[in-house]
């Protein structure tokens, strides 16, 4: 029977305790990994890029650097989304010559991503930050549907020394700024506390207005 998306948003939740001694196949990863990069952006510019942690010692590294959360080292793939620090004309060209790759050299591609260097590249280099970072939580959101419909685990962490997971990657070199963790995994049905715990949400009446 197949599961309906409400199914797999039931399904889902943040889990605290997972177990090392089962790895997520590569397919399912990668399909995760796909989602990601088709998930929207703002102007389509994908101001972020994915770090996937396999590395045992690294992910301990960044656990101490996570207030010892242990997903981050009982998961098999941490995914850590780092956004651009700010926008430049050569990643905005990038994005250009992208869009003329696929879609041929239209002078309105070139008018619009003019304009946005004009509107971006003068703007406070945190203003820049804090929007690339708006993109990569979009991406986030599809990684985790996506994760559902695998039946793979997952669990969302802002909970982080940005600055040291930096370091830890060599992100500032890139230019690059962590911005939130995604340990990937499957959970220790046995150890997990929240596990079988009821799903809290609002209920739809206080928290959706309709305007017609």
């Amino acid at each position: 029977m197949n599961k309906t998306l409400s199914d797999l948003l039931s399904w889902r939740y943040a889990t605290k305790k997972m177990d090392p001694t089962k790895p997520v196949a590569e397919e399912k990863v990668n399909n995760i990994i796909e989602a990601i990069r088709m998930a929207p952006t703002s102007s389509g510019t994908q101001p972020f890029e994915l770090i996937v942690v396999t590395n045992s010692d690294v992910r301990s590294q960044i656990c101490k650097a996570a207030s010892d959360q242990s997903p981050i080292t009982e998961c098999s793939h941490l995914l850590v989304f780092a956004a651009w620090d700010t926008y430049t004309e050569n990643r905005i060209d990038e994005v250009i010559n992208l869009n003329i790759e696929k879609r041929g050299d239209l002078p309105l591609i070139r008018q619009y991503y003019g304009n946005l260097k004009e509107n971006y590249v003068p703007r406070d280099a945190e203003i820049n930050y804090a929007h690339a970072a708006r993109q990569a939580y979009i991406a986030l959101g599809f990684a985790m549907i996506a994760a559902a419909e695998q039946e793979v685990d997952s669990t969302p962490m802002e909970g982080f020394d940005p600055t040291l997971v930096d370091k830890i990657l060599g992100l500032k070199e890139r230019g690059l700024r962590s911005v939130v963790l995604l340990p990937l995994g499957h959970r220790d049905s046995t150890g997990d506390w929240l596990l079988n715990m009821p799903k809290v949400r609002k209920a739809r009446e206080t928290m959706v207005t309709v305007v017609d």
